[in-house]
């Protein structure tokens, strides 16, 4: 039986040193981050001001971008290339904070080679984004505190951790109270066998570490979030036909949902919405999730 610190050193080795480009990935996860949804176009731009050699090694497989980021302070799980934190580093604006972690040295030290670059091509005085190395599942130990991100964000990592309930209670920690975990993942059909958690391609390719989707829900609830929120979801294919068959019948998909963080002590009122169509790129409607949207 593999611990935890055996699968994440296979993990480093997957994405450190075995992948070199999103191409080489055996799944489409990569190509699901081409959302189903329409993608506003502050998120479109913004990323295609990111540096090419950042594009290139992305690895995500959704498009976990929530509206209205500016200001923010933002932390990214599983940053790998940084492609993500530079786009949100463009969103949030000079008076916001993107800081990314991820445990792969090779992947940090990739992403702090172009800090310099986004800063001068978004025209900021000062750089808002940093890159730590550490783990998602002891974000005390590589300094970030309690309560005080806004945003807790992750694009297709929460799949490769062995510990995902660590993962879920850190964010859930370093959140300020109203803030959300917004984030993109692979989901099972079923509930993946032992025997898959072992193959070391099938767990770098997220197909072995896959949460059963019902799962997420009793999981957020356990730590404290409320009711997991689907934003979008869409399949992916496996095109590799060994890992194929080993996967038999158990289907994947990419899963972007939003959890928040609320009072201990909320206070229960009734109350009336009104979307006054101020947010930018959203001027008829805001979508809330898949099933809830805001009309002006």
């Amino acid at each position: 039986m593999a611990t935890g610190d055996d699968v994440r050193e296979n993990v480093k080795k997957y994405y450190g040193g075995r992948l070199e480009s999103s191409g080489d990935l055996q799944t489409s996860a990569a190509s699901c981050s081409l959302s189903c949804c329409p993608v506003p176009r502050s998120v479109t731009v913004a990323l295609s001001l990111v540096h090419p050699e950042v594009n290139k090694r992305f690895y995500g497989c959704g498009l976990p971008f929530p509206a209205k980021l500016e200001g923010c302070r933002v932390l990214d799980l599983g940053s790998g290339s940084g492609r993500d934190c530079y786009a949100f580093s463009k969103l949030v604006g000079p008076s916001g904070h993107v800081t990314g972690i991820d445990m792969t040295e090779a992947l940090i030290s990739a992403s702090r080679q172009h800090i310099e670059y986004h800063q001068k091509k978004f025209g900021y005085e000062e750089p808002n984004v940093i890159f730590v190395q550490g783990y998602m599942e002891k974000l005390g130990e590589a300094g970030i505190q309690n309560d005080s991100m806004d945003v807790v964000l992750s694009n297709c990592v929460i799949c490769l951790c062995p510990d995902k309930r660590a993962v879920l209670q850190q964010a859930y920690n370093i959140l300020k109270d109203g803030g959300e975990l917004y984030f993109s993942d692979m989901y099972a059909s079923k509930v993946v066998p032992d025997h898959m958690k072992q193959d070391a391609v099938l767990w770098g390719e997220g197909m072995g570490g896959s949460l059963f989707w019902r799962d997420l829900i009793s999981l957020a609830h356990s730590v404290g979030f409320s009711t997991p929120h689907l934003v979008s979801a869409s399949h992916i294919v496996v095109f590799n036909s060994e890992l194929k068959a080993k996967a038999g019948d158990i289907g994947y998909a990419s899963g972007t949902y939003r959890l928040f963080k609320l009072p201990k002590s909320p206070v229960m009122t009734e109350a009336t919405v009104t979307y006054k169509g101020t947010v930018a790129d959203f001027p008829e409607q805001l979508d809330f999730d898949s099933s809830h949207c805001f009309k002006v």
